[in-house]
């Protein structure tokens, strides 16, 4: 993720010193010695003594130098990405290329499914949506770069840019319902987290901390809450945006922020049943009894859902830099990738470390996905690899 604004700061060199996924850096420079994760030589030899998980199958496609793509599961088959413009769908039983479309796009983000629709985003700010044979049936012109995966529901296409826009299309054409603007800090970071709809609305965590949730049919505003309060002088100080989706149950919807807080709200009207100091800009996932959050340096946490208080913490995961988690393998399990490569399952209960696996040693930006039996990662180079979580 990189820091975007119309201000510029002092002593750190301007943006581009951030490199092409620039927040997890600002975090490194930024944390104290007291902070860091200490890895000897024990925990290192623990993480290597761990059982291997068993690899289903891999594919290939083109690697990824800025854009961050999540490969998703939908009505049996998985469809990818990349930067290259090429569109795929998989076989999740065994990897096997079903079809490949060279769209010619310069493609940033994706992929969105659902409701025979399968939905990708552009640099230029462009969406576009085929059919499940992988026919192009629309596309839609919006305002800036598409860096999420687009979401449907109820024939409402939802997409998020990347200048705080957040659009309803029309599933059918591709035509704008309704357009929704928040204010925006002079100092934001560039978010590849795109919106939650669930239960007839739409959930998002903005710039400043602030979670929303609007009407999908109309996109008014129902709510307003504060995640996280900005503090501090300066606007590095106060940078506490929410750069992850929401969470939501039947009764509660949930959201962390960088340098901030993790809070829960009433879905109805916003109300805050409790929140904590806490700190992720890549997520958290949540089951029936637990929320599970990867903080920062990184350090996965669970939370009790209903009351907020920390149920487990897991610091022994050799990095600083994890994807946000996922639920696999039923009732059990717990998956993190991270920015070596590397995925590794959890126990859901107590944190404990399970088994671990290595795909291609780039780095692992978003959330592991399901798949029937297993789950799949996509790597910075390309790769796509599904395991079995036993």
């Amino acid at each position: 993720m990189l820091l975007t604004g119309c201000s510029s700061f002092g002593g750190l060199g301007g943006f581009g010193d951030f490199g092409d996924f620039g927040i997890s850096n600002l975090i490194d420079r930024f944390s104290s010695n007291k902070d860091e994760i200490q890895i000897d030589e024990e925990e290192i030899a623990a993480l290597k003594a761990l059982p291997t998980l068993p690899l289903i199958w891999k594919a290939k496609v083109s690697e990824s130098e800025i854009a961050v793509f999540e490969p998703i599961y939908e009505n049996g088959a998985v469809y990818t990405a990349d930067q290259k413009g090429l569109l795929t769908r998989l076989d999740p039983l065994n990897g096997k290329e079903v079809w490949q479309i060279k769209t010619k796009l310069k493609l940033s983000g994706g992929v969105g499914a659902g409701e025979g629709l399968i939905l990708v985003g552009t640099f230029n700010g462009e969406v576009h949506a085929f059919d499940e044979s992988g026919g192009e049936l629309w596309k839609a012109r919006l305002t800036s770069e598409v860096l999420s995966a687009p979401q449907i529901h109820r024939g409402i296409v939802v997409v998020r840019t990347g200048d705080g826009r957040v659009f309803g299309l029309d599933a059918a054409d591709g035509t704008r319902k309704w357009v929704y603007q928040g204010v925006t800090p002079a100092l934001t970071v560039r978010s590849f987290a795109g919106a939650l709809v669930a239960r007839g609305a739409v959930f998002v965590g903005l710039s400043g901390g602030k979670l929303i949730a609007m009407n999908m049919l109309n996109g008014n505003v129902g709510w307003e809450a504060a995640v996280s309060q900005p503090k501090g002088v300066t606007e590095l100080e106060r940078m506490t945006d929410i750069t992850s989706l929401p969470v939501i149950d039947d009764q509660q919807v949930c959201a962390v922020a960088y340098r901030g807080r993790i809070a829960c709200f009433e879905i109805m009207d916003g109300n805050q049943i409790w929140a904590r100091d806490a700190s992720s800009h890549v997520g958290l996932v949540m089951d029936n009894n637990y929320i599970y959050v990867s903080e920062e340096r990184g350090t996965v946490v669970a939370y009790d859902k209903r009351s907020g208080a920390m149920m487990w913490k897991q610091a022994k995961l050799g990095t600083r830099k994890l994807s946000a988690p996922q639920l696999v393998g039923g009732s059990s399990f717990l998956v993190v990738a991270d920015a070596e490569g590397n995925v590794t399952l959890l126990n859901r209960y107590d944190g404990g470390l399970v088994a671990r696996a290595t795909t291609d040693e780039s780095p692992i930006y978003s959330r592991p996905e399901y798949i029937p039996d297993g789950f799949i990662v996509q790597t910075s180079k390309g790769g796509i690899y599904a395991f079995l979580p036993q």
